[in-house]
């Protein structure tokens, strides 16, 4: 395993370019998750990083769905997901959630990620939100545990 950390500070403004820089990380994780207080700003990251990965059409928060699919244009679906109402990780894989991780052409963002921390064992980035200053920026933190490629 290799880990790899950074902080970035950003306005409302500069989502999309952090969007961007989330995006490059696609290529060495399967599973990105999202930490953050209540209007941290998880959600509206998760909307950019999509429309960067050029997913189409309303992308949306699934608080009452746990989870939502989109697709690109390459067939490769991204699973969102929203554990707030998640108690167990029992209960996220009873409900068959788990075969959504690490599948092939495919990648899982996860808001609210703590109850399943033991299932995310490797090629995932942890991005932390937080407020940087009286909310008109934001500190991301981002640290990546990623399997080396051969």
């Amino acid at each position: 395993m290799s880990a790899h950390e950074q902080t970035i500070i950003y306005g409302v403004d500069e989502v999309e370019s952090v969007a961007e820089r989330l995006k490059e990380l696609l290529s060495t994780c399967k599973v990105m998750t999202f930490t953050g207080t209540l209007g941290a700003g998880k959600t509206t990251l998760i909307r950019a990083l999509l429309r960067q990965c050029g997913v189409q059409g309303d992308i949306t928060s699934p608080t009452f769905t746990y989870m939502n699919l989109y697709e690109d244009a390459y067939g490769n679906n991204f699973y969102h997901f929203d554990l707030y109402r998640i108690t167990s990780v029992d209960m996220f894989v009873n409900a068959g959630f788990d075969e959504y991780l690490y599948q092939p052409a495919s990648w899982a963002l996860v808001e609210w990620p703590e109850v399943i921390a033991p299932l995310l064992t490797h090629d995932v980035c942890h991005v932390y939100l937080d407020y940087y200053d009286e909310l008109e920026k934001r500190m991301l933190r981002v640290v990546c545990n990623t399997t080396k490629k051969a």
